[in-house]
């Protein structure tokens, strides 16, 4: 029987793992693509990797109607295997894998591309991975304020309370709180754009993670047109990310630097307008939270 490896591991470890797996040499644009398969509740994601002496795949399910029902949207689960052999080593839940690895993936990046004193968030989205996003900006940056702009004012004031729990100011609001956001963070559903990118000021940070499907986005092109742009993956980017390939219909390509660039330090990050990160979600991050997370033995309270 394979083994149940529960997720201990914190955001700041998850960050590193990203962070580890990038500066020993992985490069993500030669990174398998995923596999999605519509069924009838929604979509199946198949997501293989092999790197740094360990292989895994990841089953997903994504139920939009799930929610309404009082259940997960996102749904399944993880094998990591042995590298050279390919022999099964442990399984974990795959929801909890995605909730940790994609709020890891924006901090990684942002961290770097946030100015250094950015200390005021706004964040669209009140669901699991909203929660996930304020944990794992907490861990990397000494965050103030936090704005929560939802589509219900209930579940928006009941994470901004929670976010008071942890020392924040914090309060619900409108998109036009983006005029005063050192970083923006957009983790919903929403398939057009939440705000007007030419309120975002130009030392602004900003992450859009919601959605991998080329027709939906969350951010305009004025913004896209303004900032400079940063994607885990060109190669994924400009199969998945609607958000920058809407802008790009209409304005045409412009120059995209990847995550290993931003973290090695080859990239740009200029300071002089937005940055604007795209995150799709690869297979190769949930492996090296998954291998990290094995290699610490399923120990709680790791950080």
């Amino acid at each position: 029987m394979i083994p149940h490896l529960p997720l201990t591991l914190g955001p700041a470890a998850a960050v590193r793992a990203l962070a580890d797996a990038l500066t020993a040499g992985l490069d993500p644009e030669t990174q398998p693509p995923r596999t999605a398969v519509p069924v009838p509740a929604g979509e199946l994601l198949l997501m293989p990797a092999a790197a740094g002496g360990f292989a895994g795949v990841k089953i997903a399910g994504v139920a939009p109607g799930n929610p309404g029902r009082g259940l997960p949207r996102i749904t399944g689960g993880y094998l990591l295997l042995d590298g050279p052999t390919l022999q099964p080593l442990a399984l974990l839940d795959g929801a909890a894998l995605t909730a940790l690895r994609t709020p890891a993936v924006t901090a990684l990046a942002l961290d770097r591309l946030a100015a250094p004193d950015a200390t005021r968030l706004v964040l669209f989205g009140t669901g699991p991975q909203a929660y996930g996003h304020l944990a794992a900006l907490l861990a990397v940056r000494p965050l103030e304020r936090v704005t929560v702009v939802g589509r219900r004012p209930g579940p928006a004031e009941a994470l901004a309370a929670h976010a008071r729990t942890l020392g924040l100011t914090a309060e619900a609001g409108t998109p036009d709180a983006v005029t005063a956001a050192d970083l923006v963070v957009c983790c919903t559903t929403a398939r057009t754009p939440l705000f007007d990118g030419r309120l975002v000021p130009a030392h602004a940070a900003v992450a859009a993670v919601g959605s991998h499907e080329p027709a939906a986005r969350e951010v305009d092109t004025a913004l896209v047109r303004r900032a400079a742009l940063y994607a885990e993956a060109r190669s994924a980017a400009l199969r998945e990310a609607g958000d920058l390939l809407a802008a790009f219909a209409e304005t045409g390509p412009a120059p995209l630097a990847n995550l290993s660039e931003l973290v090695t330090g080859g990239a740009v990050v200029p300071q002089d307008r937005p940055r604007f990160f795209k995150s799709v979600g690869m297979a190769w991050e949930d492996l090296a939270v998954a291998a990290a997370q094995y290699e610490l033995g399923g120990k709680p309270g790791a950080t």
